[in-house]
């Protein structure tokens, strides 16, 4: 079944193999994709769905050099050349829209202020362009401020589907702006943002709903990591979470979202597939950072009926053609980890396809 064909929205899937939103740096100091970017995404058009890297919607809301951006006129047009070459190759692309929040500095933003639910700073250090430095305090949004930021999302979805995205991801995951508004040491507002489960997720609520009514329901997804305490995030409270992820997922559940994405170390759990059962649409699995996904893995979440569709990383990375490798049982390509983070083809557009 991991070969089957998916409907996705109004969209129909090849195969049920979906390319990891994964940050490559590639963009420049200017956020801009080029034609390395366009070949490096053009090269896994055959994945049933790619979704692009995180993708800033504003300035403030950048988190790493090099990471693209879809807030100029200059990153929606450059955008527009990998998706007509992904398109060109009959392939499907969502933009991850990802603020964010305060996994930044303002030396990468450009000296925009750093913002979150609440004024608390990541404890660690952050790679800017001038090397490793503290994570600055960010700046608490005020209730006055948070729909300005809600409309900078909803403007970088528009500005996605204007760069001819089939639709948009809401990076709600791994200790971004707004999964920090669902997690309690990250949020401790005393508004009605804050406090409660209800209220934590409601800024996550109401701006997935402003992108619904910008773009269509057909067109957006989420991806959420319950109790994935990365970058600062602590969902140690199994219920605390339980109940806060219950509260989003029965929320956004009967806005027929094209699927919801959840990054977990157990996909196959019961808090992951009790939120399968609650969105009851289209649910895509990874598996997390820590393991690599296997081709019997991907094709048992699928045929075991917890997911119906696999997010997988690094075997797309070093493998252009992984769903024919994986369909006809090829050797793969191994990663080259020095290779993730950097600014050249290497590692990027230089792994081979399997030859006949």
């Amino acid at each position: 079944m991991l070969f089957s064909p998916l409907a996705l929205g109004e969209l129909e899937l090849s195969n049920r193999l979906v390319m990891a939103p994964l940050t490559r740096l590639r963009a420049g100091e200017e956020g801009v994709p080029g034609p390395l970017v366009v070949e490096h995404y053009r090269q896994r058009a055959s994945l049933g769905l790619i979704v692009s890297e995180g993708t800033y919607p504003s300035p403030a809301g950048r988190s790493y050099p090099g990471q693209p951006g879809l807030v100029t006129e200059q990153q929606i047009a450059a955008w527009k050349k990998v998706t007509d070459a992904v398109h060109a190759e009959g392939g499907r692309m969502f933009a991850q829209v990802m603020h964010g929040g305060r996994v930044s500095h303002e030396d990468i933003t450009g000296g925009h202020t750093l913002v979150a639910p609440s004024a608390i700073a990541i404890d660690g250090e952050v790679r800017t362009p001038s090397g490793k430095k503290p994570y600055p305090v960010p700046h608490a949004l005020t209730s006055d401020e948070l729909p300005v930021v809600m409309q900078e999302i909803v403007t970088g979805a528009l500005n996605a589907i204007e760069a001819g995205f089939d639709g948009v991801e809401l990076h709600s995951a791994n200790g971004y702006l707004l999964h920090e508004f669902l997690a309690p040491n990250s949020n401790v507002r005393d508004d009605s943002y804050g406090g409660s489960p209800e209220n934590r997720a409601r800024f996550v609520i109401e701006t997935v709903n402003a992108v619904v009514a910008a773009v269509g329901a057909n067109r957006v997804g989420i991806r959420i990591s319950p109790q994935h305490n990365v970058q600062g995030i602590a969902e140690t409270d199994a219920a605390d979470a339980r109940a806060t992820y219950e509260v989003l997922v029965d929320s956004i559940a009967p806005l027929n979202l094209a699927y919801l994405s959840v990054l977990h170390h157990e996909p196959t759990s019961e808090l992951v597939q009790d939120l399968r059962a609650r969105f009851n649409g289209t649910f895509l699995v990874n598996s997390g950072f820590g393991t690599v996904t296997t081709r019997d893995e991907a094709a048992s979440l699928v045929a075991d009926g917890h997911a119906d569709a696999v997010v997988v990383g690094r075997p797309a990375i070093a493998n252009p053609d992984l769903a024919r490798r994986w369909k006809e049982n090829l050797p793969l390509n191994v990663p080259d980890p020095s290779t993730f983070y950097a600014d050249s083809s290497a590692g990027y557009t230089d792994y081979p396809v399997h030859s006949a």
